[in-house]
């Protein structure tokens, strides 16, 4: 199977969509089985094998409570919604394994994320990792390199 730059594009395209839409379940079936989400503390300075230092590491299980929680409106930080919106450059093959049927991309990024009068302004870029099973592209991982990962930073609701 043969797979094409615009096709691995417009996943990472659809992904930041879903996540602006507040489609979280239909954001959740991009993944893979064994798909993560993560965002290293050290930003793209961290080691993949470096597990335990991340603002987020997240199976698709983690995922899916997030997500349960955010929808059902039990979330006391969620007593105003928040909404969000992702800015993407476009994105750059860094790697691929055709015969495995994996694909690395790597994605420049603006996110803003708004809650009543605050507004959560985050930049850096993201690395998808991206696999065709059966058919179908997934992505195994999603890495969230933050430009200031190691700073302190604001109380993120949702998923840059």
């Amino acid at each position: 199977m043969t797979i094409d730059h615009q096709a691995l594009s417009d996943l990472i395209y659809l992904d930041a969509l879903l996540l602006d839409e507040a489609r979280y379940d239909e954001w959740l079936a991009l993944f893979a089985e064994d798909g993560r989400y993560w965002v290293p503390l050290k930003g793209r300075l961290q080691a993949e094998d470096e597990k335990y230092n991340a603002i987020a590491d997240e199976d698709r299980l983690l995922l899916a409570l997030r997500i349960d929680r955010l929808k059902a409106g039990r979330a006391h930080s969620q007593q105003t919604t928040s909404t969000a919106q992702h800015v993407l450059q476009q994105p750059m093959s860094v790697a691929s394994d055709v015969g495995a049927g994996v694909y690395v991309l790597r994605t420049p990024f603006s996110y803003a994320e708004s809650r009543g009068e605050d507004l959560v302004t985050l930049h850096g870029h993201y690395i998808h990792r991206i696999v065709a099973v059966d058919g179908q592209l997934r992505i195994a991982l999603k890495r969230v390199n933050l430009v200031n990962a190691h700073a302190r930073l604001p109380m993120i609701q949702l998923f840059p």
